[in-house]
């Protein structure tokens, strides 16, 4: 269904809203601004994101960590509300407020009581689309920042994956650290980041998601009343196209990268390149991720944990972006046991390599992406954080059924494919530990 809102004097349309069906229903704003929303009648919360499709792939080498502070200082004061206003209404009434920054978006959240939605869409839209970015708050948020990264650096484990990400990427912007670092967020000046702010938070960016009990049209009104007036009450535009997968991102030949931190553990990921998120194998991708290292059954955790008891976490995954991707192994072990640890991880990987995956390895890898799919679609963030990613990242909702008739079409030669074309060859490794390039465990 599609309804169109005509302008005064019968111009040309205003508003378009469509129904994607199961309760989902989406409205585009003269300005770009995508409004998308799902009904859930039987819950008494509500989920509302303000999803922006900017994150620190976008910034230049001045700017870098423009995104990570920006997120931090939305939350410090509008025109019409303190910074203690913004988190005072919403823990009146029980709810929570948060947000994060990714390499390729920013999100804004609140979960709420349903009947206290309205609440909520006013104070998120007012902090997203007229924050002051007081010059003190600036300065007050650069010392958190460096807090914040400095306290990053003290959990190696998180860590090991910046290290990894620059490792492929090298200084391509994928290969930075989100946060900036502190020779890049120390001479930000308000200047720059406002600049930052006012050019790249436009209508045609931004999807504002929300599922729960709720009513769209509604939600449409109060995201409409909420804009009046704002710096994102503009002239009509387009919505942003999803990000571009028609570049190829250059990346690093494969190399070894060692980050000497006197910790007890040694902090291991190994791999190399990956999928994009719009190549149509990230399915066959997906089933090969839970067989290799995607939970207790899979084959690097039976070998490496349960049989010889040489790790306690050791995983694989997956990350995708518009048109590049990583895959990659993580252990975490007592650095006597770190070169014993990567020759299993280099067997495995050239195992499935070179032989695939059995039939049953198979069924279980995708049971196990429907499963967890489905499950984590049991509470309204979930639901909200589905929906607004479909909409930036891919341009289209895929339906629970489609997405889970896409997982049963995998096929064995599919993954066995994938596995070859990912898996062989050489690789890239990042370590965290108590190594310097001459001890590096290979």
């Amino acid at each position: 269904m599609t309804t169109l809102s005509s302008g005064p004097a019968g111009g040309p349309a205003r508003v378009v809203t469509r129904a994607l069906g199961g309760g989902v229903k989406k409205t585009t704003l003269p300005s770009g601004l995508r409004i998308i929303t799902e009904a859930i009648p039987t819950t008494r919360s509500a989920s509302l994101g303000i999803w922006v499709g900017i994150g620190s792939r976008d910034e230049s080498p001045s700017l870098h960590g423009a995104s990570h502070f920006l997120e931090h200082l939305l939350f410090k004061g509008t025109h019409k509300r303190t910074a203690l206003d913004i988190s005072a209404e919403i823990e009146a009434v029980g709810g929570e407020t948060n947000a994060f920054t990714t390499k390729e978006y920013t999100c804004y959240y609140a979960r709420v009581l349903d009947a206290d939605l309205p609440l909520a869409v006013d104070v998120m839209v007012d902090a997203v689309a007229d924050s002051l970015l007081d010059p003190a708050d600036v300065e007050t948020e650069r010392g958190v920042i460096l807090e914040e990264i400095a306290m990053h650096e003290d959990e190696p484990g998180d860590e090991v994956h910046d290290v990894f990400a620059e490792a492929i990427y090298g200084n391509h912007p994928l290969g930075r650290l989100i946060s900036g670092t502190p020779g890049s967020i120390t001479p930000m000046t308000r200047s720059q980041i406002n600049g930052f702010y006012r050019r790249r938070y436009t209508p045609p960016q931004i999807v504002v998601a929300a599922a729960g009990n709720l009513d769209h049209a509604l939600v449409v009104r109060l995201v409409r009343k909420a804009l009046a007036g704002t710096p994102l009450d503009t002239a009509p535009a387009a919505p942003a196209e999803p990000r571009s997968a028609t570049t190829r991102v250059r990346v690093q030949k494969p190399r070894n990268v060692v980050l000497h931190r006197d910790t007890e553990q040694a902090h291991i990921v190994l791999g190399g390149t990956g999928l994009g998120r719009h190549d149509e194998r990230r399915f066959a991708l997906g089933v090969l991720n839970n067989v290799l290292g995607g939970g207790m059954s899979s084959r690097l955790f039976q070998e490496i944990r349960e049989k010889r008891g040489l790790a306690y976490s050791v995983y694989s995954y997956a990350g995708q972006y518009a048109d590049s991707g990583l895959v990659g192994v993580y252990a975490g072990c007592a650095p006597a046991k770190a070169a014993e640890v990567l020759d299993l991880i280099r067997g495995e990987l050239d195992r499935v390599a070179a032989k695939g995956i059995s039939a049953d390895e198979l069924l279980r890898g995708k049971g196990m992406v429907k499963g967890s799919y489905v499950l984590g679609l049991e509470d309204t963030g979930s639901r909200m954080s589905r929906l607004a990613k479909s909409e930036l990242l891919h341009g289209d909702l895929m339906g629970v059924d489609e997405l889970l008739a896409r997982v049963d079409a995998v096929t064995v030669e599919e993954v066995n494919a994938v596995a070859a074309d990912l898996f062989s060859g050489e690789r890239s490794l990042a370590v965290v530990g108590p190594f310097d390039e001459a001890e590096l465990p290979t």
